[in-house]
């Protein structure tokens, strides 16, 4: 990436290149690595009824034909690997090898995708459940919903645009795309090798725009489906104002995880600075609270205290890098504020804790009240915080006393405390052996409460880009 290179949107499957206004800055340096072409109301409302006009032939496309499209994408994207990689790290700060991880995860996510375009189904019903429907035989099947919108964040600029772009693609779904202005990048490579494909015209649209410039993603009428991840805030207002169509939110969270007194400590330790400090902790699934049993929390403390501190901060490009930046400066001094506000009122800074611009140490703490931000809100940065507890319950009461509800991990070989927190855990997912930041691409993924409505991975979201249909046929009795 260079200032001569220039990115067009795609509007109706085709690239345009009327401006370069949008800036894209290296989020280690602080310079502009490129510039993008920026979509106007008039763009955004081209690109909306070109998907419109698109959504019978997308809908007619057979299940081969688009599974022909996500596989064209699967094998671009594995000659791209490398350029992928790299313009993710420069845009999003995002250490190369935590970069060349989550074009993996593209990659999974559109062959999934590709697979489950073939599977598209629909079930035989058995009507005759009383006399008066003797005769009567009933089947469905799913039909697309029809043109969607789709709006997504900067921490995951390709996966978390995959899980809406090749779930629509498999689907036989019209959309248009807004990736975060601080990101766009990764998905408009997912354009370019889009546009090289047969979709009919319209099909896609990917426009990178200010969120005061938005507003027809979420309340144009013509728009049968709003999918949003971000913010929990935006999120909820975005609802309010989407009128008819469906509304599909994948919002925050401040995961919690309990490690119980017959976990393996040092496997727990490994998992937890893996799990709160990869991207800095910029994961809406990053562990943030830990819950740990007295009789090892001593021992846990003093290991992850260590393991912290030896995690390397500085430029993402360097293979040695685990801590990048954070998305902005005014994050990390927000976060900053948050962890001096929780040391006046009384925790205990056990690690980190300096900022340098938009780079924050990995941090972690001790004993903070549970009305600080740290504890009640989500920080969405390299801080994790520490407490004890002695009795299980009590610490899945500690767990759902928040009001996100995202996943949850638990490390413990009981199998009755297993089912015991998968009953009781006000979560959309409970991981066992590990922390609640472990995803795979296929699983139905979201929350519950402040951390939004519905679920992504594949299968799940084109459940939500289509509607069952149904057709009943009667026989004539003697």
């Amino acid at each position: 990436m260079n200032l001569e290179t220039k990115y067009p949107y795609y509007l109706a499957n085709k690239p345009e290149q009327p401006n370069a206004d949008l800036e894209v800055i290296d989020k280690f340096t602080g310079q502009v690595a490129t510039r993008v072409a920026q979509a106007d109301a008039k763009a955004i409302d081209r690109g909306i009824a070109a998907a419109v006009a698109a959504a019978e032939p997308m809908a007619r496309l057979a299940p081969y034909e688009r599974r022909a499209v996500l596989q064209h994408c699967v094998e671009r994207f594995r000659e791209l690997q490398d350029e992928l990689a790299y313009s993710l790290c420069v845009e999003a700060g995002k250490p190369i090898r935590d970069s060349r991880g989550e074009v993996a995860r593209l990659i999974d996510t559109f062959d999934y995708a590709a697979a489950e375009a073939l599977r598209i189904g629909g079930e035989v019903l058995n009507l005759e459940i009383s006399a008066r429907a003797r005769g009567y035989a009933g089947m469905t099947k799913r039909v697309p919903i029809g043109a969607c919108s789709f709006i997504s964040p900067f921490n995951f600029p390709l996966n978390l645009a995959a899980h809406k772009i090749a779930p629509a693609i498999a689907a036989g779904c019209p959309f248009v795309l807004k990736p975060a202005s601080r990101t766009p990048i990764g998905a408009l490579l997912i354009g370019e090798i889009l546009a090289e494909t047969d979709l009919p015209p319209g099909a896609f649209s990917i426009l990178p725009c200010h969120r005061d410039g938005a507003d027809l993603f979420t309340i144009d009428e013509r728009l049968k489906l709003l999918s949003f991840t971000g913010s929990p805030s935006v999120g909820w207002d975005l609802k309010a104002r989407a009128g008819k169509k469906k509304v599909i939110l994948e919002l925050g969270g401040n995961a919690a995880c309990i490690v119980d007194a017959d976990a393996d400590v040092a496997d727990a330790v490994s998992r937890l600075v893996t799990g709160a400090f990869y991207q800095s902790g910029q994961s809406c699934i990053s562990v943030q609270r830990i819950l740990v049993h007295d009789s090892i929390y001593d021992e846990l403390r003093e290991r992850l205290v260590a393991a912290t501190k030896s995690l390397k901060m500085g430029d993402p490009k360097l293979e040695e890098t685990f801590i990048g930046p954070m998305i902005a400066e005014s994050e990390a001094k927000r976060l900053d504020e948050w962890i001096q506000a929780s040391v006046k009122a009384g925790a205990k800074l056990l690690c980190g804790g300096k900022r340098e611009g938009a780079m924050l140490q990995a941090t972690l703490l001790e004993n903070v009240p549970r009305d600080q931000p740290l504890c009640a809100k989500e920080a969405f940065g390299p801080v994790a915080i520490l407490d004890r507890f002695s009795d299980f319950d009590a610490a899945l009461d500690e767990v759902n006393d928040s009001v996100f509800g995202l996943q949850a991990g638990l490390f413990t070989r009981d199998i009755y405390k297993i089912q015991r927190a998968w009953d009781r855990l006000e979560v959309g997912g409970v991981v066992i052996g590990d922390v609640p930041s472990w995803r795979v691409d296929n699983m139905p993924y979201g929350g519950v409460k402040d951390s939004g409505l519905g679920r992504e991975g594949v299968r799940y979201a084109m459940e939500d880009m289509t509607e069952p249909r149904l057709l009943v046929i009667r026989t004539p009795q003697n």
